[in-house]
């Protein structure tokens, strides 16, 4: 699912439930929700959805790699990146998805 996938979705659920919020409000309520988690991340925090999971972001350390068409040693540098762990609501969510 895309952003503008999950921002239809919303408004359209928004529009059965009568509510007066229009798809500009409610996609700027999900650009806002992931700038914050983005930002949150890139200052090494980390950002936990109850029930969908948990990002947070780790650090690879540098370390001596290989070429692969000459086998010449390459030095790869430290390197951040962003790890998700589904909590146990989604887990089971798509555990159940998938026997069915």
């Amino acid at each position: 699912m895309t952003r503008a996938e999950l921002i239809d979705h919303l408004f359209n659920q928004l529009l059965d439930r009568k509510s007066p919020l229009t798809m500009h409000d409610v996609d700027a309520g999900v650009r806002d929700i992931l700038d914050v988690m983005a930002e949150s991340l890139a200052r090494g925090m980390r950002a936990e959805i109850r029930g969908f999971g948990t990002f947070t972001v780790s650090v690879r350390a540098a370390r001596q790699g290989r070429n692969p068409r000459s086998g010449e040693a390459v030095a790869v540098p430290e390197k951040r990146v962003t790890h998700f762990k589904p909590g146990k609501d989604l887990r089971a969510g798509v555990d159940q998805q998938a026997s069915s």
